[in-house]
């Protein structure tokens, strides 16, 4: 990924609506934004071109891709995504087969509880919402889901465009969950209340057996590319000023 290590070569930023085409483009001193695969980068919404153009407004003397995940996954979206969109969609949907809301504990009875609290009222709304009336486990022995339940939610991604598709495979990746992916696309809870709830084996495991230091500096990096996939899905479905 050489193309990130550039200086900064631009000083004037704009946006501007892309011709003959829908979509709006980012222009570095009038000159197109590219994506690392030579693509012109269209941003499906206004909105989502004005928050890309801040982050490279933001960029001092070298190109730092870490404060660029709307540029991040805008791209993605392009070179990855939409070449092999068929074969993404699939890959998403499988996650309704593990899904991490589908095998709860069966001891203690406490972390039981918390699963069961946590996840049930997320698992109903997908049963009503999308058609998808998933089955529920104990361990972690692989339970196949009802092939009513697996094409709902092939269904709710396959609707998605690449950008959109984008924000949910890594809503889905990070939290472990396709319902909770799809739940925060949807609004059914605050994105924050989400992460919270994939977390809870995890927080069980920190109250009884400490926090390890690694992992919770893991677990705060994952957090905040779990808020960013939820903040740009926002921008996918945003049209701006």
């Amino acid at each position: 990924m050489t193309e990130w290590k550039r200086k900064r070569f631009w000083t004037d930023v704009t946006v501007d609506k892309a011709e003959g085409i829908a979509g709006w483009r980012v222009l570095l001193d009038g000159r197109r934004l590219r994506t690392p695969a030579k693509a012109e980068l269209i941003l499906p919404t206004r909105a989502m071109a004005e928050a890309t153009a801040t982050e490279w407004r933001a960029q001092t003397d070298e190109i730092d891709p870490d404060q660029m995940p709307v540029t991040r996954a805008a791209n993605s979206a392009l070179d990855k995504v939409t070449p092999q969109r068929d074969d993404v969609v699939a890959m998403l949907a499988e996650y309704g087969e593990s899904d991490l809301l589908c095998y709860r504990a069966d001891a203690p009875q406490e972390l039981a509880t918390r699963q069961a609290e946590a996840w049930d009222p997320l698992l109903d709304w997908a049963r009503a919402a999308l058609g998808a009336d998933l089955t529920v486990t104990t361990g972690i022995m692989p339970q196949p889901q009802p092939d009513a339940a697996r094409a709902a939610l092939y269904a709710a991604i396959d609707t998605q465009t690449a950008h959109e598709i984008t924000a949910l495979h890594d809503l889905v990746a990070l939290s472990g969950s396709l319902v909770i992916g799809l739940a925060a696309q949807q609004g059914v809870l605050p994105a924050e209340e989400l992460w919270r709830r994939s977390r809870i084996d995890e927080t069980w495991q920190e109250e009884h057996w400490g926090v390890d230091e690694d992992a919770a500096a893991f677990a705060v990096r994952k957090r905040g590319d779990f808020l960013n996939a939820f903040d740009f899905y926002r921008l996918c479905v945003e049209t701006g000023a």
